[in-house]
């Protein structure tokens, strides 16, 4: 599904911008440079130039300002456009497998048997659909409007209630996450989505990797930040898709072959985290390993005077 009015829009407006404002612009910047070298000492022609060159630059700079507006738009429209269709390609499997089960049960050819088993292809099917739903919900209250706390936490007890849950999760292979953590971090964030945000790093840590599965959490401090990084020894993100692992429903090509389930949100929802945290995300990936690394504010208490080291830092 696209959305050509609102980008046809877009596109008349970048082109009225450039022939209302900066074709006229131009040519009266060559109106004030005629001005001024053809002045020969005489100050309103001197003044009518720089008051001309003067407008000009105003002229410029407004349309700077305009066409990067204009360009944030159309980003925003690519961005609303990718998200339906890929939304409702994800959608569509589901409606469709129920569809097809409706109408099986509809005809009524189907014995005792049978019909327990399309019943129970329904279940799973509708609870896909919710769950998908659910998932696509909470990301878009993530970006748009969830009140990101900025208590202090300590990452150790952070780490430690990621790693549980992350235990809880994979108990049909469990897997040790070494862990090297300093004492006495202290980061600004909101504990229940910085949780999630490490939970699906681990997990998908834990999807990517073969039966030899090394995966490590840790942390240390660099100046005003703390840097969490999860690395593992996976097979890595092919370099043609790097660009788009943080977008919503994308899905590796190594990932769909290896029939690992999944939806394609855990790194969206890890970025959206990261972003409600005005922290930063970075990741390196080549075969054999995987790095992703967090970067949050480190803890200082209102009032209190940076360190000297700081205060020196460029």
């Amino acid at each position: 599904m696209r959305f050509p009015r609102a980008s046809l829009q877009l596109r008349r407006a970048q082109v009225v911008l450039l022939l209302a404002v900066l074709l006229p612009t131009i040519a009266m910047i060559a109106v004030g440079v005629v001005l001024l070298a053809t002045s020969s000492g005489s100050l309103p022609a001197v003044v009518s130039g720089v008051l001309v060159l003067t407008f000009c630059t105003s002229g410029i700079t407004g349309y700077i300002l305009g066409s990067m507006f204009l360009a944030k738009g159309a980003a925003l429209v690519r961005v609303q456009n990718d998200f339906v269709a890929s939304v409702s390609h994800e959608l569509r499997t589901p409606l469709t497998s129920i569809h097809l089960l409706l109408e099986s049960l509809h005809d009524g050819r189907l014995d005792t048997v049978e019909r327990s088993q399309v019943l129970s292809l329904l279940s799973r099917e509708t609870g896909r659909l919710e769950a998908l739903v659910g998932r696509v919900l909470e990301l878009s209250r993530l970006q748009l409007s969830y009140d990101y706390a900025r208590d202090p936490l300590e990452l150790s007890a952070v780490v430690e209630e990621a790693v549980a849950a992350f235990d809880a999760s994979t108990l049909s292979l469990p897997t040790p996450v070494i862990r090297q953590i300093d004492p006495g971090l202290l980061v600004t964030g909101d504990r229940p989505t910085l949780v999630r945000a490490l939970v699906n790093l681990l997990t998908n840590a834990w999807k990517y990797t073969g039966d030899d599965k090394q995966i490590e959490i840790f942390a240390v401090e660099n100046r005003r930040w703390i840097d969490i990084t999860v690395r593992d020894n996976g097979t890595g993100i092919d370099p043609s898709e790097q660009h788009r692992i943080f977008e919503q429903f994308q899905r590796g090509r190594a990932a769909d072959a290896s029939g690992v389930p999944g939806l394609g949100l855990g790194l969206s929802f890890v970025a959206a985290i990261v972003r409600g945290h005005r922290g930063r995300l970075q990741f390196v990936s080549r075969p054999g390993e995987t790095t992703f690394r967090i970067r949050l504010r480190r803890w200082r208490e209102r009032g209190a005077a940076p360190a000297l080291s700081e205060q020196l830092a460029p």
